[in-house]
């Protein structure tokens, strides 16, 4: 009975996240079992790990694991073992379902494929939640939200900075109005040379298979400002180029492992140092080709490494945008100006910052998934005629900022807690998240302004509901 009704406020969780709103749902099924039976479709690193290995250690009171599905029998079998389960593989997704008859899917494949999987599970009869980004062109958009209206079902996307401590104090000051109506916004990201580079040498690279870092990598900072001015984007114009990773490289090889050039390049990446990542690829790269540390400067990279827009919102608020992937370091700064003052916040910048770690240890404390210590970040708030206050926020450094954990105790733990700055996220904002960086890669490519509402059936609100 306690199992039955923890898996009911697992469901209605899923259905309050996927709605965004407080009222739970009641288009579920609720079925026999007592817990919530869960396939996963795409075994990769995010895949096994963050939607994998840590539900299994964190959440197995409610949840099962009932089947794995891939393309790759050698990275199904590996994720069998790293994530602890023992249950039924397989490489075709539609018999996984058939077979399992599972309650929810977890899609974290490759994101040009997201949308295979996301209206297959709903017109299966499945609840689904899927990595971000939702998909990574305005046709499977509109597809996925036809899929999901017609359905019985919910999907939502797994969104996981809103939910720092840090992204919600800036929330929490907006909502306050404690700079009065928002009126611009400047926003900078930078990714290294270590992390930044990777999205290089990865399918990312290719956006056939991740729509550019317009979609893959900015679907994060464009969801958390959506959410922060509390309204949808109406035109984007934007400008990018590809110029320092792909065939502008001075040299290249067939793998980082075998390059000649391993001595010469600042780029090397020694994939052998890293058993998991030698144990989930290099061992599986004979199943489907794809090798995981490919050379950055390789001719068929296609995507932009420098990336500038300006976003208009409907709410009259205009942000100006920025993405680098060759920054010495790793972090973003931003400034709100308002009619009554200025927020500024910033994470991991060198000289704002005291800290002695690399950047390649930054990141992996990012990533890390064990909980961290309690750390405290400044932010500025400057009211017009008055001095600046910095405002100090406690957060920790693992899980992104502290937001992996709380994504996934609203959902598995604390599903009736109140959720007044509306951290939950439905398929809306994953729609409108993409959808920004679908229009700014169309604008590069004809150098006009376009309007959201003429990608998808979504009409933009000044206001988000």
């Amino acid at each position: 009975m306690k199992n039955d009704l923890k898996r009911r406020e697992f469901l209605t969780s899923i259905s309050m996240l996927a709605a965004g709103t407080l009222l739970p749902g009641s288009a579920f099924n609720f079925g026999g079992s007592s817990k919530l039976k869960v396939c996963l479709v795409g075994t990769g690193v995010r895949g096994t790990s963050f939607w994998g290995k840590r539900l299994v250690e964190n959440y197995s009171d409610l949840l099962v694991f009932v089947g794995l599905c891939d393309h790759n029998a050698g990275r199904l079998e590996y994720a069998l073992e790293y994530m602890g389960v023992d249950c039924p593989t397989f490489l075709d997704f539609p018999t996984m379902v058939e077979t399992t008859k599972p309650d929810l899917i977890i899609v974290t494949t490759k994101d040009s494929t997201h949308h295979e999987f996301i209206i297959q599970g709903l017109e299966m009869g499945c609840d689904v939640l899927t990595e971000k980004p939702l998909t990574t062109d305005e046709v499977k958009c509109q597809a996925i939200l036809d899929a999901e209206r017609k359905s019985s079902k919910k999907l939502i996307v797994g969104f996981n900075y809103r939910w720092s401590p840090y992204m919600t104090k800036i929330k929490e000051l907006l909502a306050n109005n404690t700079i009065g109506k928002v009126t611009s916004v400047d926003f900078n990201w930078y990714l290294n040379t270590h992390h930044g580079a990777s999205y290089f040498r990865r399918w990312h690279g290719l956006r056939q298979s991740g729509g550019t870092l317009w979609v893959h990598k900015a679907t994060h900072h464009f969801d958390l400002l959506n959410w922060w001015l509390d309204s949808d984007p109406a035109e984007v114009f934007a400008y990018g180029a590809l110029e320092h990773y792909g065939s502008n490289g001075p040299f290249r090889g067939e793998n980082c492992r075998t390059c000649e050039h391993k001595n010469d390049c600042k780029f090397h990446w020694d994939i052998t140092k890293s058993e998991r990542m030698m144990n989930l690829y290099v061992k599986n790269e004979h199943h489907d080709g794809y090798i995981r540390d490919n050379c950055l400067f390789r001719p068929e990279v296609n995507i932009y490494d420098k990336m500038s827009a300006q976003i208009k919102y409907a709410n009259e608020v205009v942000v100006n945008y920025s993405l680098t992937t060759y920054s010495p370091f790793e972090g973003w700064r931003i400034a709100f100006n308002g009619t009554e003052g200025r927020i500024e916040a910033w994470h991991d910048i060198p000289y704002n910052d005291d800290n002695n770690l690399s950047q390649a240890e930054l990141h992996a404390l990012e990533m890390d998934q064990s909980g961290g210590e309690l750390d405290y970040h400044p932010m500025i708030v400057h009211k017009n005629w008055n001095t600046h206050e910095v405002v100090q926020v406690g957060s920790e450094r693992s899980g992104h900022g502290g937001g992996d954990i709380r994504l996934h105790d609203k959902i598995f733990r604390n599903p009736d807690n109140p959720d007044p700055l509306k951290h939950a996220a439905g398929i809306r904002d994953g729609a409108m998240s993409v959808l920004i960086g679908i229009a700014a890669r169309k604008s590069i490519e004809a150098n006009e302004p376009v309007r959201i509402a003429e990608l998808t059936d979504l009409q933009p609100r000044a206001k988000r509901i």
